[in-house]
């Protein structure tokens, strides 16, 4: 062994030991007669001492260490004259006797610390050095607890962890696939999996009641702070269950990691439907740590000679309470934020309540203060507050006003701190319209069982009809989503028949999971959680990259190891494949 102790181990009950360590330098220290070293592993840090008048050439060639190099120290470990409260091993240092470099180290393109000076681009294209930071360690360490605390979990639910394969075939639906030619069989392809569904539904048909899996997934789909072309799931399927038991037995999981990895006791979860959801926040994944619910004001504004409001198919208000005091400079950057290109309202109305119990408004020509005095009751606006409206297409205003509300949410301090609020977002519509293409997609996947109430409906008015569909909500975050599926052939059939399949398009897709049907399928339904995104929110950030070792950037690249890369022509020739690209 290189070392007898990791450099987060020794304490004050070491003194007089004699040990080895091994790890990175993390800084050197030239004080004169005495050399300081910080030795750094995964474990933590430990302080070198060197003495020139006890040992000059040892001491010597402590101070030609750089950052990073590799090294060996023997010595003996005593108390620090000056001790460290904020490290672990503050209270002793490691008397160098031996110093032996393992390996030397260029000088690295940025710091090593906690607040490094490396840009995100450099960091990236050396990953391997970025993951040495203290952040990225606890970030990793973090993931980690939360993988094994789930596998604890699922275990003791019964739940077998089964593998499923990462060579599957492309199908239509969800996200653009990552296709890989198949060598043996020329001009046909594999898909890498979007999600296992399929393969967990047969693990339902086959026996295996209560199946789990941490597990990779792909989609070649447009980057942002919380999307990877890879990403991992707990993709979850249970058999002989309803919605109901499905939302209880996950309700534990996410109880059990909050205790178990943060300490946190979860409040009760609550429950919403879909429509519900929409009406009140604009948003299928509300945040319900603050309220500014929102207000439909049509009744009250429209008939009153102002054109924006007349036009509109609807007029939505929100109060934010404490705002009042909002400055004209405030206001307008509101209506710079709406309209940003990625929100598109063409601009926010206010209404001040005063201390006084009057109103200063935008709109002040076309509505006197009785009027307002109306705005402030529906909106339960007291003094001290600010009434916000926004008016157009009701879908649109709906979206444009759930921005407004979490920006406001924010600015206000509403967003913060480590308070969370779980919620089921149930009822879902089965089906989505599509106005350029003409058809139905699903508003999920096309396994997703209706309602039962609504199964009926299907025939005669698929638009209205309910999925048996839940995500899980904390903070405004989707953590998960699933649903009941279907078991029964002839209903798959008619929901591949909306969504415009034919029967010959359904049978090339999956008549293997139809075939299965006629088996024994049993009830089934199951839940997927974002496990990249559980981590991310544990660790209080919106971006999963820090959680992932190793991440592509918004451009799907790895800097890394510089990939997508182009492959000769000789594998292009195994493959039977032509590459042609615009010049």
């Amino acid at each position: 062994m290189y070392r007898t102790h990791t450099c987060g181990e020794l304490r004050i009950q070491n003194v007089g030991e004699k040990v080895t360590l091994a790890g990175w330098v993390q800084r050197v220290r030239n004080m004169g007669g005495m050399t300081f070293i910080d030795l750094r592993d995964r474990y933590g840090i430990t302080q070198l001492s060197f003495n020139v008048e006890q040992d000059a050439p040892l001491c010597e060639r402590a101070r030609k260490l750089g950052r990073e190099f590799v090294v060996q120290i023997e010595g003996e470990v005593i108390e620090r004259e000056s001790k460290n409260s904020q490290m672990e091993t503050g209270e002793v240092e490691l008397k160098a006797q031996g110093l032996k470099v393992l390996n030397a180290s260029a000088v690295p393109p940025f710091t090593v610390d906690d607040e490094t000076d490396g840009g995100e681009e450099i960091r990236m294209k050396y990953r391997y050095i970025d993951l040495r930071r203290n952040p990225l360690r606890k970030n990793l360490e973090l993931r980690h607890k939360l993988a094994i605390e789930t596998r604890k979990y699922m275990d003791g639910m019964k739940f077998m962890e089964i593998e499923t394969p990462y060579l599957i075939k492309s199908t239509p639906e969800g996200a653009r696939d990552f296709v890989v030619p198949s060598r043996m069989n020329e001009g046909q392809f594999y898909a890498l999996p979007q999600s296992p569904q399929t393969f967990k539904q047969l693990l339902m048909i086959s026996g295996y009641d209560r199946y789990f899996q941490i597990v990779r997934c792909f989609r070649d789909e447009d980057l942002r702070a919380d999307r990877q072309p890879e990403f991992t799931q707990i993709d979850c399927e249970m058999a002989f269950v309803e919605q109901e038991d499905i939302l209880r037995t996950f309700e534990g999981l996410v109880r059990h990691l909050f205790q178990s990895v943060k300490g946190v006791e979860l409040p009760e979860f609550e429950r919403m439907t879909y429509a519900e959801a929409m009406t009140k926040y604009g948003s299928d994944k509300p945040d319900l740590r603050f309220g500014m619910e929102f207000i439909e004001m049509n009744e009250i504004v429209q008939n009153k000679g102002f054109k924006v409001f007349d036009d509109a198919e609807l007029v939505l208000g929100i109060c934010a309470k404490g705002a009042g005091e909002y400055t004209r400079k405030q206001l307008d950057s509101l209506t710079d934020f709406v309209k940003r290109p990625q929100i598109g309202a063409q601009g926010v109305i206010y209404c001040k309540v005063n201390a006084d119990g009057t109103f200063k408004s935008s709109v002040d020509k076309f509505f006197n203060p009785d009027q307002l005095a109306v705005w402030a009751k529906e909106c339960k606006a007291e003094p001290g507050d600010l009434i916000l409206v926004l008016a157009g297409n009701s879908s649109k205003v709906q979206k444009q006003m759930n921005e407004l509300r979490l920006e406001m949410g924010s600015q206000l301090g509403l967003r913060s701190g480590t308070d969370y609020k779980p919620l089921w977002v149930l009822d879902f519509p089965l089906l989505e319209w599509d106005e350029e293409t003409n058809r139905y997609y699903a508003m999920h996947h096309p396994f997703t069982a209706p309602k039962p109430e609504h199964a009926e409906l299907l025939s005669s008015d698929p638009k209205s009809v309910n999925a048996n569909a839940y995500d899980l909500v904390v903070n405004g975050v989707e953590l998960g989503g699933g649903s009941i599926r279907i078991h029964d052939r002839d209903m798959q059939a008619k929901m591949f028949e909306i969504l415009g399949f034919t029967d010959q398009e359904a049978e090339d897709q999956f008549g293997f999971l139809m075939g299965a049907f006629k088996y024994g399928a049993p009830p089934h339904g199951g839940i997927a959680f974002g496990f990249d995104r559980l981590a991310a929110m544990f660790g209080g950030t919106d971006s999963i990259r820090d959680y992932i070792a190793f991440p592509k950037n918004n451009a799907g690249r790895d800097l890394m190891i510089d990939t997508p890369s182009i492959i000769s022509d000789e594998q292009l020739d195994e493959l039977n494949l032509k590459v042609e690209t615009d010049k």
